[in-house]
């Protein structure tokens, strides 16, 4: 199965998510590697879930600031990719690849609590060493047109994952009007008990950019 455009999963935190998202085609599944996140994954819980998966690209998101602390939170959970929030980790945290495991970044930015010159500033310069930027929201956007035609007028020097003001309605719409945009982000959820889980809105976006 395939997808329209590349599709990351955030905040997994069960099986039921990840081997449906996995089966649907989706690109990236991250979890949280944070104690204090009520998305954490423990190890011991991520490498039962990572054992499940195959095809798919596991990130590893920390909204730490302590360079050593995701030093060795990638020790621990050695992702493929790693999340973070604060774009002045990136040049230190670029230098963690081996020559056998090159570490890859998301840096994710939170579009509520951003001005648009802020963001913009992000986009052009603040990004360095970031793989894609994430734009997610944590509370009300109120400058999602405004947000629009910034990302319209994006070169496409960062590769950005839209993570905010997506529907299965406008999904396509968004796509076709924002070429900056690489893909897009959705969340995952808690599960009520194991093996059920309620998709939701999530299953309707991931359908409707099926491959026909």
């Amino acid at each position: 199965m395939a997808l329209k455009t590349l599709v990351k999963i955030s905040n997994v935190t069960n099986l039921s998510d990840a081997r449906y998202c996995a089966g649907m085609g989706v690109d990236m599944l991250g979890f949280s590697m944070d104690a204090d996140s009520p998305d954490y994954v423990a190890p011991t819980k991520f490498a039962e879930i990572r054992g499940w998966l195959a095809g798919v690209q596991i990130v590893g998101e920390t909204r730490s600031v302590d360079p050593e602390s995701i030093e060795q939170l990638l020790e621990t959970y050695r992702p493929d990719l790693l999340q973070v929030d604060e774009a002045a980790l990136l040049p230190y945290l670029s230098t963690l690849g081996t020559s056998d495991r090159e570490l890859r970044f998301i840096l994710r930015a939170d579009v509520a609590q951003m001005t648009l010159d802020q963001l913009d500033t992000l986009l052009q310069t603040g990004a360095a060493n970031a793989d894609y930027v994430l734009l997610e929201s944590n509370g009300p956007v109120n400058m999602e047109d405004e947000l629009k035609t910034l990302l319209q007028r994006q070169t496409t020097r960062y590769s950005i994952l839209l993570g905010t003001g997506i529907s299965a309605e406008n999904v396509h719409e968004l796509l076709a009007e924002l070429s900056a945009v690489r893909g897009i982000a959705l969340s995952g959820g808690i599960e009520e008990q194991p093996g059920n889980k309620e998709f939701g809105e999530l299953m309707d976006i991931l359908e409707a950019i099926e491959e026909e």
